[in-house]
């Protein structure tokens, strides 16, 4: 008699033979099991992104014609009320806040929430000083840049924004000769200014990463503020060298009246 497919007959003979029997087919990349389970790993994706890029909670201080670099110190003496207000609320917390370039034409609406440039400078009050009068002498340091994603609802005098840190990526070759043109327009501009040669000895100094010379440098150096927000926001550090190099290039030329011979050479 041959045992029915199925049967407890069947199914010992293939336990002892080492058979596995039939075998269950495995959902397809459409079948609703398998479409089910890559929905549920997609959401399950999308929420540990969202936790990774959780935007910062910044008070920003708008202000004309000012750019606030990351490796740099900003003295500042507070005086307006909504602004004082925002330094007595962020001191005993953590100290942070976000500077930003007040736009063309701010000044038909300053009182109010005149629009500001995207990409801000995020620092922190290293030190202070409140004033008899409540006003307030601060030193800021600069820590990052961060783009404004949108404008957080308050009952505070100040505005509040949310916003994501900015990296900067890091040059992929050697731009030791970017260096060193800065530095050689550097010593050029002091000699044509008079200045003394070691007063930009610190923010060119040997040993710092080339962004940073070269955000030191944007800000201490450049006089116009859109080209300082434009470096502002170039995040590719050899990108952002070879403009300053060009910034600096034209400074020279301005105030010497003559074209630099390493210039023409190249």
């Amino acid at each position: 008699m041959i045992p029915k497919p199925g049967s407890a007959a069947t199914r010992a003979r293939r336990s002892r033979s080492g058979d596995p029997g039939p075998r269950r087919r495995l959902p397809s990349a459409s079948s609703p099991r398998r479409s089910s389970l890559a929905r549920t790993r997609g959401r399950a994706s999308c929420r540990r992104s969202h936790r990774a890029v959780t935007p910062l909670i910044l008070p920003i201080f708008p202000l004309p014609d000012l750019t606030f670099f990351p490796h740099t110190l900003l003295p500042l003496h507070i005086f307006e009320a909504r602004y004082r207000a925002m330094v007595t609320d962020v001191l005993p917390r953590d100290k942070r806040l976000a500077l930003v370039g007040l736009k063309p034409g701010y000044e038909q609406s300053y009182a109010g929430k005149p629009p500001v440039y995207p990409v801000a400078g995020v620092g922190e009050i290293v030190k202070w000083e409140r004033l008899a009068n409540g006003r307030y002498n601060i030193l800021l340091r600069g820590d990052a840049r961060a783009r404004i994603e949108r404008e957080v609802p308050t009952d505070t005098l100040y505005r509040v924004v949310a916003a994501r840190r900015l990296d900067e990526t890091p040059p992929t070759r050697d731009v030791g000769p970017l260096i060193e043109r800065v530095r050689t327009q550097c010593r050029r501009l002091l000699a044509a200014l008079g200045r003394p040669s070691e007063l930009l000895d610190e923010a060119l100094k040997e040993g710092q990463a080339p962004g940073a010379i070269a955000d030191q440098i944007a800000s201490a150096v450049l006089p116009d503020p859109v080209l300082r927000q434009q470096l502002l926001e170039t995040l590719d550090v050899e990108t952002r060298l070879q403009r300053l190099v060009g910034a600096l290039d034209d400074l020279v030329r301005q105030i010497t009246g003559r074209r630099d011979p390493d210039e023409r050479a190249r």
